[in-house]
């Protein structure tokens, strides 16, 4: 079981939202990627290279968890197959509620994963989302293991994000 989980979608879609419910219910460490980038990655900017590096640093944040037993959780809009690649290994929850975000720039860049641990479609409550996650990691996975489930809950239960 992987104990370095990667949150990634456009921004705006509940990454945040997910992983404040998640993160608890798996006690793990979370790494949430504007306040890292506020505070001790101040120095990177928004170019292809910087959120390579950004990526990669969240990448290393969660391995130095991981190897002191932890799990680490990072939420972040990962765009790229190169960051994806910079940040490692990881259980990937691809949130996919939303086919455009507010960014413009972003939404040219983000270039959806072509595997996922779990994809989250535009259905479903963070929480049944988190019961979904915890069963799904509790079970062994291959490299086509791919979960995509409706659930009846609606939209509303996602808070908007600003």
């Amino acid at each position: 079981m992987n104990r370095k989980i990667l949150i990634m979608g456009l921004p705006g879609v509940g990454k945040t939202t997910l992983a404040s419910i998640l993160g608890p219910a798996l006690g793990a460490v979370l790494f949430n990627a504007d306040e890292v980038r506020a505070s001790i990655h101040c120095d990177l900017g928004f170019s292809h290279e910087d959120r390579i590096e950004h990526a990669r640093r969240m990448g290393c944040l969660c391995d130095r968890v991981v190897a002191a037993g932890g799990i680490a959780i990072a939420e972040f809009i990962c765009p790229t197959p190169e960051t994806r690649r910079a940040f490692g290994d990881a259980f990937v929850i691809f949130v996919d509620r939303i086919q455009t975000s507010r960014f413009e720039d972003t939404n040219r860049l983000f270039v959806p994963p072509t595997h996922c641990d779990v994809r989250i479609g535009p259905e479903g409550s963070p929480n049944h989302w988190t019961e979904v996650i915890i069963a799904r990691r509790s079970r062994p996975c291959g490299p086509t293991s791919n979960i995509e489930t409706a659930f009846s809950s609606p939209i509303a239960d996602w808070p908007e994000i600003s």
